[in-house]
């Protein structure tokens, strides 16, 4: 507060609110040009959840354990949050003349995706970041003191596979939906790796795993241990490396379900009498349909698409060798986890680079920390990116 205009000082700070309670806040240090930028975006000032009884500390107090900054928040995204503050007021007290505005965009949610339009994206769509496409911006929220170069897209699913419920002991009159999920996921997943492999771009970029297609949670009927289970869900997640597109992924799977539901009587079977789709008795009075096994698969709400970092960008050259003159080495990595929002800020124009500083290991965990040396060393690659692009 004492370094803004309003103060005498060089800052220029707005809040911007979507929502009550939430405010994002866009600090600006004024350069000499009128249209040339670097932008330092999405530290946010929100966090998830924690429960007291599995921490060891206070989680949401600060706690000081020698060079450990210990508390939620700490490695995602407070440290950065802070970080980041100590940058503009270094600025603020020094004054170094600059050509670019220097400008950093707090915002107000990042992990809350059931309140949509309250942070980035809701700035975004009032137009109130179009004046950081006059240069590179940089990302701040991941982790582990390297340029993040990219990331992957996400998608949830669910299947749900319908049967017949039967006897156990007369297996050859019910359809087990628990063997034909087993048989479905396996060939779903075969057909997923045969049509989408790794591709020398993941190389490139060094990403630790191609995308990747696997079931996560099973769930079913709770009948008994002698009755064939006439309904069960499978449910996991799709990871996607940046060079595919999601929608053709949605499509293609969609596609696998629909062949696999055309040709049960294809799909092998487990033991002499198991079967997905059972004979009919002739009595056109009943209701038959429950005789076909049937296969439904429902997407997730929440999708997000990843990103692969222009590494030709001035930005990118900026980022990496600011890393190297503070820390002396620059090991840019890419993962097939997921940033929120970030695709989103690629997708409408901006140059975009990423960092972090926390430690991935301790990201959304019990006991989290991060540590004041990766912190401090943060303002100095931050300042070292700043002095690049001047």
């Amino acid at each position: 507060r004492p370094h803004t205009v309003e103060n005498g000082g060089p800052l220029v700070v707005e809040r911007i609110h979507y929502a009550e309670g939430r405010g994002n806040v866009i600090v600006k240090y004024p350069g000499t040009s009128e249209t040339a930028t670097v932008g330092i975006v999405g530290s946010h000032l929100d966090v998830v959840p924690a429960n007291p009884e599995n921490w060891s500390f206070p989680p949401f107090e600060l706690t000081i354990d020698g060079d450990k900054l210990c508390g939620r928040g700490t490695t995602d995204c407070l440290g950065h949050v802070a970080a980041v503050t100590e940058l503009f007021v270094q600025l603020a007290e020094k004054k170094p003349v600059l050509n670019p505005t220097v400008a950093a965009v707090f915002i107000a949610s990042e992990e809350a995706s059931s309140q949509e339009g309250v942070g980035v994206e809701g700035l975004v769509a009032a137009s109130k970041l179009e004046f950081l496409k006059g240069g590179p911006i940089v990302w701040v929220d991941s982790a582990d003191s390297e340029p993040c170069i990219g990331t992957a897209g996400a998608m949830t699913w669910k299947l749900r596979v319908d049967g017949k419920l039967f006897h156990s002991g007369l297996p050859h009159k019910g359809i087990n939906s628990l063997e034909l999920a087993m048989e479905a996921v396996t060939a779903i997943q075969r057909r997923f790796y045969a049509d989408f492999p790794a591709v020398k771009e993941e190389e490139e970029y060094s990403f630790a795993t191609p995308s990747t297609m696997k079931p996560t949670q099973w769930d079913c009927h709770k009948n008994g241990l002698n009755q064939i289970c006439p309904y069960c869900t499978v449910s996991g997640d799709i990871r996607v490396t940046p060079f595919y597109d999601t929608a053709v992924i949605k499509k293609a799977v969609e596609g696998y379900v629909a062949d696999l539901n055309a040709g049960l009587e294809d799909i092998p079977t487990r033991g002499p009498v198991s079967k997905f789709i059972l004979e009919s008795d002739g009595d056109e009075s009943k209701d038959n349909s429950r005789d076909r096994a049937k296969l439904t698969l429902e997407w997730g709400t929440h999708e997000m698409s990843g990103v692969a970092c222009d590494l030709t960008s001035p930005g990118f050259s900026a980022l990496k060798n600011a890393f190297q003159e503070v820390r002396g080495t620059a090991t840019p990595f890419s993962i097939t986890g997921s940033l929120p929002l970030v695709a989103d800020l690629k997708a409408a124009g901006f140059d975009l680079q990423i960092c972090g500083f926390g430690l991935s290991s301790t990201y959304h965990a019990d006991n989290e920390y991060c540590t004041l040396t990766d912190m401090k060393n943060a303002v100095k690659v931050l300042a070292r990116f700043v002095a690049n692009l001047n």
